[in-house]
């Protein structure tokens, strides 16, 4: 399976977690890493399947070598402000309340992409 240029962006995240995961189990004494769980919202364009590539890539050293990487997906959560009702946007373009076909939507998850622990010894 090969990657095109748009799994660099995916590349260079998995990357910079790496380096973050690195340096904190260092600091902890930790020389074996066995799990690190990323949160990965739908908007935040960081593809999954391409996450994983990246971590079968950059994760050949003795401290990632036998770990596992567990993405969890969150869905896109709009807020109506005209109706108060909150709603998944099954549609990452379509901001409109399904209740009240308002477009004053805050965006409550979705964007999010982060480490949320890892697990070593």
């Amino acid at each position: 399976m090969g990657y095109g240029a748009g799994a660099m962006h995916e590349l260079s995240l998995m990357e910079n977690v790496l380096e973050i995961v690195r340096s904190s189990a260092l600091e902890s004494n930790i020389t074996k890493v066995y799990k690190l769980k990323l949160v990965v919202g739908k908007l935040s364009m960081a593809l999954p399947d391409s996450l994983q590539f990246a971590f079968q890539v950059l994760g050949q050293d003795e401290m990632f070598k036998q770990a596992v990487l567990e993405i969890e997906e969150k869905e896109v959560i709009g807020y109506c402000k005209e109706c108060q009702q909150q709603f998944t946007i099954k549609n990452n373009y379509c901001f409109i309340c399904p209740t009240c076909g308002k477009s004053m939507i805050d965006l409550i998850a979705g964007r999010e992409l982060y480490l949320e622990y890892y697990e070593g010894d």
